[in-house]
């Protein structure tokens, strides 16, 4: 498990501006923040590729460079991941994109979750990354991966979150028993009697495009 916040970094000043009240008022940045915070998680995530030594050609003579082979699918739970997705996007420029919608249902004091849309690529022998801002009880994101593995077999799982609750990462400990990385802007405290990240950034969702009804 890779924590951005494990190390000082930009990152820091990221993921406070996405935490502050005051700032997440201005709702572009809180976008572009959670952009920013998907770039830079994509890099760290770009260092597991397979590289293969390339000749490329300059106007001066030729240069030796290691570049990815590997095919890489991006997979963003709507709503909230949308600018968190962008990030990745921008730097894996060439990669394949599946989107899943899910959302929270809530039935008295039992939270769950509705997979109301799916639509990906193919992903056998390749690199799934699976991206979502906020883990928090992980069922999204558990019920996300089972659906997008029904029918295919990556080379490899990662999954990439900005705010994790322990609760969250333990689900995925206790229900995944197939290999993956996950890869998380800040392990929070906990979670609420409401299933919120403690403490996290309030509903990212909402924040990034506005309340809904």
């Amino acid at each position: 498990m890779f924590i951005l916040t494990e190390q000082p970094s930009i990152g820091n000043q990221f993921l406070a501006e996405l935490r502050d009240s005051q700032t997440q008022q201005d709702r572009m940045r809180f976008r572009k923040n959670l952009e920013r915070l998907g770039e830079l998680l994509a890099y760290e995530v770009s260092k597991t590729l397979t590289y293969h030594p390339t000749e490329v050609q300059t106007p001066l003579g030729t240069a030796q460079m290691e570049l990815p082979v590997d095919q890489v699918v991006l997979v963003a739970v709507l709503r909230a991941a949308l600018p968190f997705y962008q990030g990745f996007l921008n730097l894996f420029d060439q990669a394949e994109s599946g989107f899943i919608g899910a959302f929270r249902q809530e039935d008295g004091e039992k939270i769950g979750v509705n997979l109301g849309y799916h639509a990906s690529p193919n992903l056998d022998n390749k690199v799934l990354i699976l991206v979502d801002p906020m883990l928090a009880t992980g069922q999204s994101c558990v019920t996300a991966l089972k659906t997008l593995l029904e029918h295919s077999t990556p080379k490899a799982i990662h999954i990439a979150a900005a705010f994790a609750a322990p609760e969250g990462v333990q689900h995925l400990t206790n229900t995944l028993n197939i290999p993956y990385n996950l890869w998380l802007g800040s392990l929070d405290q906990k979670l609420n009697s409401k299933s919120y990240i403690i403490p996290g950034l309030g509903d990212a969702g909402d924040l990034a495009f506005g309340e809904k009804l």
